[in-house]
Order: C-alpha cells, then sequence, then structure tokens
C-alpha cells in the first residue's frame, strides 16, 4: 500500500481590512457646512422633522407634499446640487423629485393615463 502525503492549503485570510471595504458615498463640505449652520441657528430641516417615508412616497400627492417641506428647507439648495451629482435614484431632495437619477416635474399615478383630460 503506498501513502498519499498532501501538502498543506494556504491559509486564506478572514479578516476584512479596510481597503477592502466599500468606502461611504462622499458628502461635500458645503452640504455639511449648511445642515450644521441650519442645526445652530435653530432653523428647522423638514427631512430631520418630519417621517423620512414622506421624502419616499408613491403617490402623487404624498410626493407634493414632501415638496412643499422642502420650501421652507434653509439648506434647500444645497441638498438638491448634493442630489445632483450623487445621481440619488429616487425621492424629494431639494424640493426635486426624482427618478432614476433624474429630476421630474411630476409623479403619474399608477395604471394607464386617461384617454381624455381632466379639468383640474
Amino acid at each position: 500500500m503506498s501513502t498519499v502525503i498532501t501538502p498543506p492549503l494556504p491559509s486564506v485570510p478572514t479578516d476584512i481590512t479596510k481597503a477592502d471595504q466599500a468606502d461611504p458615498p462622499e458628502v461635500s463640505l458645503m452640504q455639511l457646512t449648511a445642515i450644521d449652520q441650519a442645526e445652530v441657528n435653530g432653523q428647522p430641516i423638514p427631512c430631520r422633522a418630519f417621517d423620512p417615508e414622506v421624502f419616499f412616497a408613491e403617490t402623487p400627492a404624498d410626493v407634493e407634499y414632501a415638496k412643499s417641506l422642502c420650501g421652507t428647507c434653509p439648506v434647500k439648495d444645497a441638498c438638491l446640487t448634493g442630489a445632483l451629482e450623487r445621481r440619488e435614484p429616487w425621492g424629494v431632495w431639494g424640493g426635486e423629485l426624482f427618478v432614476q437619477g433624474v429630476v421630474v416635474a411630476r409623479k403619474r399615478p399608477r395604471g394607464r393615463p386617461r384617454k381624455t383630460e381632466v379639468a383640474a
């Protein structure tokens, strides 16, 4: 009978180094400064005061409500700029609705479009 000797397998490191981890999305200094300054001045920031689900709503009425909340936000411009830079996939950012990374004017309701226009 012959004996087979197998060499040991190379060890595989199990710890994850910092280089292997994904970098968090970058936030510009302008955005952080605007938010910090608004909080220091006591100005309310709607996305922090209201339920975040409001800004990712499905119905057109809820989307319009979220956009109206952004109207009084002191960091609206910085928020919109950051969302455009990051190409946010969806939601209300800086008072604008994003769908697939692009700003759209209005959210369409579910279902087929009407064949005739309805007076608003």
